[in-house]
């Protein structure tokens, strides 16, 4: 695993954003997006940037159950509001919150994966060291699926909403063993609050109580960490 440490989000962006630039010089077309605070550097960047994107596929990696697409606190809002708007894709894919069969919904998705292989993808890490919405316990094999989420991401995504009881409690979530196909993962982790994660992550053992650490045996991941998120790292 590669790790670069940067000064803060913004140099993190402008990092993740010349690995970006690299990756679709070399042909990448397709692209495994993330939501949250964490990749919102690099957005600003492809926003700003001169790149094209409408020949590049984006593939998300989850989205919560329960909210239309037009739901201002959707992922496929977010993605609008901070890269779809000002730079489209040919297509953009995030699994559908109201399909009526949410088991269907997520094989329809790993489906969708297995269409469009994901040559770089982006994420960050929960405290707990979850990715995507895999929480902890999650089997490393499983692929796409419905997830319960736990009390802790449920309070931790509660700033995004005006009542805790707004929040939903399941999401669709790319599954670990559809990370783990990505060519190239971006790992992106910003703060303290996130320290003791991403040093479990790349320095413990591998094992499901700690999803993240999963990523040590995919054969490209780069970690991109502030001083703060990597002050454990030996």
């Amino acid at each position: 695993m590669k790790v670069i440490k940067v000064k803060n989000t913004a140099e993190g962006g402008k990092s993740a954003f010349r690995i970006l630039q690299e990756e679709m010089a070399s042909g990448a077309k397709t692209l495994g997006l993330a939501t949250g605070s964490t990749p919102l550097g690099l957005y600003k960047e492809m926003r700003e940037s001169a790149l094209d994107f409408s020949d590049m596929v984006s593939v998300n990696l989850d989205e919560y159950v329960g909210l239309s697409a037009d739901d201002p606190n959707s992922y496929a809002y977010f993605m609008k509001q901070h890269l779809f708007t000002a730079k489209p894709f040919k297509t953009s894919f995030l699994p559908n919150g109201l399909a009526a069969d949410l088991q269907a919904e997520a094989q329809r998705y790993e489906d969708l994966i297995a269409e469009h292989p994901i040559d770089l993808q982006i994420l960050g890490i929960g405290r707990n060291g979850h990715i995507g919405f895999n929480e902890p316990g999650t089997p490393f094999d499983i692929p796409t699926h419905v997830v319960d989420l736990t009390e802790s991401t449920i309070q931790a995504n509660s700033r995004f909403f005006e009542k805790a009881e707004d929040v939903p409690k399941q999401a669709i979530s790319m599954g670990i063993a559809s990370i783990m196909k990505s060519k190239i993962i971006i790992l992106m982790a910003y703060g303290k609050e996130k320290a003791d994660a991403v040093a479990a992550a790349v320095q413990g053992p591998i094992r499901e109580s700690l999803p993240a650490s999963v990523l040590q045996r995919h054969p490209n991941v780069i970690l991109i960490v502030d001083e703060e998120a990597g002050a454990k790292l030996l």
